[in-house]
Parts: structure tokens; C-alpha cells; sequence
């Protein structure tokens, strides 16, 4: 007696293949439409609810078609001027500022795009930067003229601002300011207009940045409604594409910052910092030093590279010293 067989298992044909994968590919595909939806309306209800937590401490002035965020505190002259360094924002400065204020008028403010300030359709420059605190300051009503400090790339910033608009400053400070590109170097890559697209920014845009900021963590060492502050603006995507624009500028920036060979006998401070140094960055230091007549240079001995957070009494303390280095000069 024969015993029937099992009819062998049929096997796929290619277009079945091809019909498996393609249903695989779409079933993918929404799934990654819906988590990116989902993931929009999450970002877009945390930035709300940021905006609802942590107001603007100052004032939004119109520079011409866009606002940036201003704060004020203190009174007395000169002025004091922040200019943050490169993806930085006002918050940062949330032990300087209210020590100065005991002593002088200080402002802090956002750059373009970064913190509670609106963005600029300008490409991200030292001198752009500058032309934007100058209209800043004038629209504002804070008179100079000024002690400007500036952290990092915002030495860029600094001097080109005290170049070109020389009566407006009184001071300058540097912290532990960005090299200046050497004379060598290849012809500066034009900074592009800003904006453009970019995966971080996207990322940002369906909340990845800010889930993940959860575990990387914050700036840690600020008062703790400053660094809530700054860690919320520096997840959103503004803030995240200005940060990509402005890397983006530095280029052309530095060879801007690079053109000042001269501030005259104007008043300058350069505050380096102690810890992971290199040769190059010492000599970079101490150039600086040959832009003024009155130039001296200070120590953070305890800090790297961003003294206003890990070293601020020596940030606060060479502020201070150029105030009252000012307040001594005979009136004109």
C-alpha cells in the first residue's frame, strides 16, 4: 500500500519576493511618518510649554525686520556689553552678571537665533554680529560707551565692533578668545546664507535632540533657572540650526577679526585660561596683547576654556578691574 506524499512546500517565486519587501519598505516607511509626526507635535508642545517656564528676563527690540533678546541689570557707567561665544546664549553668563551689576550697568543678550532672539536671514559673521549690536544697543537706549567683554568667538566679534565703531568703546575684554586664523592660512570659506537644511536640525525638529539632551545632560554648573533656561533654548531647532550657521561663519569671521591689526592705546584685558593649554593657543594669547599700547594680560589658573562657567570670580574680577581701570581716566 503506497503512502501518499506531502506535496513539497512551494517556494517563493521572485515576485513574491519583491511584493514581501516592498509591503516591508511601506510598513517602515508610515511608521517612520507617524513617529516624525508624533515626534513634531511633541517638540512643538515643548517648546510652548519652555516658552510659558522660562520668559524672556529683558526685552525683544526690533533690529530691523527681526527681535533679539536684550537684558539690562544694574546701574552706573561704563556699561558693560557680554558678547557669548560660539552656540552660546545670555543665560550662560548667570554668575557674572549679577556680581557686575554691583558695580556698573551690564547687558547680556542673545545672538540671532540663539536663546529668546529671533533669527536673522543674514549669514552669521563677526561683522554681521557686530552691526547687529550696534543697532541692538542704539534701539535699546543703552548708551555708550562701552566695556565690551567677549567669550571665546565673541573676540571676533569684539574687535571688529571696537574697529569699526571706535567711540562707542571704552574697554575690551577678552576671555580666553578664540585664535585668530594665522596669516598662512588658505583663503576663508564665505559664510552661507543661514538656514539651510541639516540633519541635526531636522532631528530636532521631531524631538530626537531634546530626548537625548536628557541623558547627556545640561550646563551644570549655572543657578538653576539659567541652566533649565539654557539647556531648553539650546534643544530647539533654532537653536540648534544657529549653531551649525554660525560654525559655518567662522571662517570668514576670523578673517574679519584678523584685518583689525590695530586698537590704538584703547584699554584691553585678555584673560587666559590655565588648564589645557597648548603652545599655540599661548601664543595666540599673548598676540592679542600687541593689538593695544594698554594691554595687559590675566590668569583663570583654575579653568579651561570657558572661565565665565568654571572660573566666574575671574571673569567677574577682570570685568571689574577694566570698570574701574575706565572710571580713573580723566573725563574728556
Amino acid at each position: 500500500m503506497n503512502t501518499p506524499r506531502t506535496p513539497a512546500r512551494t517556494r517563493p517565486t521572485g515576485r513574491r519576493v519583491l511584493r514581501r519587501i516592498g509591503t516591508g519598505l511601506i510598513v517602515a516607511l508610515v511608521l517612520l511618518i507617524v513617529l516624525g509626526l508624533a515626534g513634531a507635535v511633541y517638540e512643538s508642545a515643548a517648546e510652548a510649554a519652555d516658552l510659558r517656564a522660562y520668559p524672556p528676563p529683558g526685552q525683544l527690540v526690533d533690529v530691523g525686520g527681526y527681535r533679539l533678546h536684550i537684558n539690562c541689570t544694574g546701574t552706573g557707567s561704563p556699561t558693560v556689553v557680554i558678547e557669548s561665544g560660539w552656540g552660546d546664549m545670555s543665560a550662560s553668563w548667570g554668575w557674572v552678571q549679577p556680581e557686575v551689576a554691583k558695580t556698573t550697568r551690564i547687558c547680556t543678550y542673545d545672538r540671532a537665533g540663539m536663546g529668546w532672539s529671533e533669527a536673522s536671514p543674514q549669514p552669521r559673521t563677526a561683522r554681521e554680529y557686530a552691526k547687529e549690536l550696534h543697532t541692538l544697543l542704539a534701539q535699546a537706549n543703552e548708551p555708550g560707551p562701552y566695556v565690551l567683554v567677549g567669550h571665546s568667538m565673541g573676540g571676533f566679534t569684539l574687535l571688529v565692533y571696537a574697529h569699526d565703531y571706535p567711540a562707542e568703546v571704552s574697554g575690551l575684554v577678552l576671555i580666553d578668545s578664540q585664535d585668530l586664523p594665522t596669516s598662512d592660512v588658505a583663503t576663508p570659506q564665505p559664510a552661507p546664507q543661514p538656514g539651510g537644511p541639516s540633519l541635526p536640525a531636522l532631528l530636532a525638529r521631531i524631538g530626537l535632540i531634546r530626548l537625548l539632551a536628557v541623558p547627556l545632560g545640561s550646563v551644570e554648573n549655572l543657578p538653576e533657572g539659567e541652566r533649565h533656561a539654557y539647556t531648553a533654548f539650546a534643544v530647539a531647532p533654532r537653536g540648534v540650526q544657529t549653531y551649525l550657521d554660525e560654525g559655518m561663519g567662522m571662517s570668514e569671521g576670523g578673517a574679519q577679526a584678523r584685518a583689525v591689526t590695530t586698537l590704538g592705546a584703547l584699554p584691553l584685558i585678555v584673560l587666559s585660561r590655565g588648564k589645557d593649554q597648548d603652545a599655540k593657543h599661548t601664543a595666540a594669547q599673548t598676540s592679542l596683547l600687541e593689538l593695544s599700547t594698554e594691554s595687559q594680560q590675566l590668569f583663570a589658573g583654575q579653568s579651561g576654556h570657558s572661565i565665565h562657567l568654571e572660573q566666574p570670580a575671574a571673569a567677574i574680577a577682570a570685568i571689574v578691574q577694566m570698570v574701574e581701570q575706565i572710571r580713573r581716566q580723566p573725563m574728556p
